[in-house]
């Protein structure tokens, strides 16, 4: 297991205590958009994911992990690269069971849910989670959750439906322009791990 997997499964421990509300929340979400399965996905990118990817900050804050952190025969390097493949994971785990998910709802209202559909609706979905974690791990990473937690919470998401809102995003439009999302989004997530790694440094050395 490499040393970043290491940091992964942490995290994963760490939150595993607190699964309850995030369960919960997935389950507001679903019977909200039960009636309109092709929102499911993108609502989950946009909301549930971004909890469970800071998730770890805000345990970090009230257990004083940074001083765990600080411990590990981990670089720190390693342990910012850890918090970007945890986001990562978040994602790719709610996204896939969220389109199972909504494909089941579908079928069940006898509602359309082909191929590039889905596909759509994952590219639109991973750059809304790009954006929004991209934003939000510099400034956690920085300054902990619990003094930016507002501003954290808020900030990426008047930022996406901004986005949405100027440019006039829907399926059809971005239909066309799939691989430059994807292409976009991961240039969002390198960008912002290039400009978190030495404000991480700052911190932990407090």
């Amino acid at each position: 297991m490499t040393a970043i997997a290491r940091m992964t499964v942490l995290h994963l421990r760490t939150v595993a205590p607190y699964r309850i509300p995030g369960l919960l929340v997935f389950a507001v979400i679903v019977l909200i958009d039960s009636r309109s399965p092709v929102l499911l996905i993108p609502v989950l990118a946009l909301v549930l994911a971004p909890i469970a990817a800071v998730q770890p900050f805000v345990v970090a804050d009230k257990a004083d992990l940074q001083t765990l952190y600080a411990v590990l025969p981990l670089a720190r390097r390693t342990v910012l690269l850890g918090h970007y493949a945890w986001a990562l994971m978040c994602f790719f785990a709610i996204v896939i069971t969220g389109t199972a998910l909504a494909a089941v709802l579908a079928q069940a209202q006898g509602m359309p849910f082909d191929g590039p559909s889905v596909a759509t609706l994952l590219t639109l979905s991973w750059a809304l989670f790009a954006v929004n974690i991209s934003v939000q791990l510099p400034l956690l990473i920085r300054f902990g959750y619990t003094r930016i937690a507002l501003l954290v919470t808020t900030a990426p998401l008047a930022l996406v439906m901004a986005a949405i809102i100027r440019l006039h995003l829907d399926i059809e439009s971005i239909q066309d322009w799939l691989p430059l999302f994807w292409a976009a989004g991961a240039a969002a997530m390198a960008t912002s791990a290039a400009l978190a790694s030495h404000p991480s440094r700052q911190r932990q050395r407090r």
